[in-house]
């Protein structure tokens, strides 16, 4: 959760990946079903970063570096965090899935929308695992 992210960084700097999602994204699952459970994935995510699965829906307040991020409605039961749509936007609106990596201070490093097959999800997850 972002509100350990804080304590975590005190133990140890790691970037930070944030998968932002939405249940009705057909994408977004399948990412969840297949890259997210791939060995190489799941063993890269939990020696090298600090993983945060964000419901871009998310109705409670999150808590980010001092910062609270609200549900902000936006039509008959429909709505998206602050936070997912700060770290998820580019031109004014969000692809789903988006997968950030941020620095251990949580500065957007990387930002990429759409689904990624497992082999460039690694790819990327390797290739920026010494970044801070």
């Amino acid at each position: 959760k972002f509100e350990q992210i804080d304590s975590l960084q005190a133990l140890q700097h790691r970037p930070i990946l944030v998968f932002i999602h939405a249940s009705w994204c057909k994408y977004c699952m399948a990412m969840q079903n297949i890259a997210f459970k791939q060995d190489a994935i799941v063993k890269m995510l939990n020696s090298k970063y600090y993983f945060i699965s964000l419901d871009a829906e998310e109705k409670k307040s999150i808590m980010f570096k001092g910062k609270g991020y609200k549900y902000v409605p936006n039509g008959n039961n429909t709505g998206v965090n602050e936070l997912a749509v700060l770290l998820a936007s580019v031109k004014g609106g969000i692809s789903f899935p988006t997968n950030c990596i941020l620095n251990a201070e949580g500065k957007l490093l990387i930002r990429k929308a759409g689904y990624l097959s497992p082999k460039d999800f690694l790819a990327i997850l390797t290739n920026n695992q010494n970044i801070n």
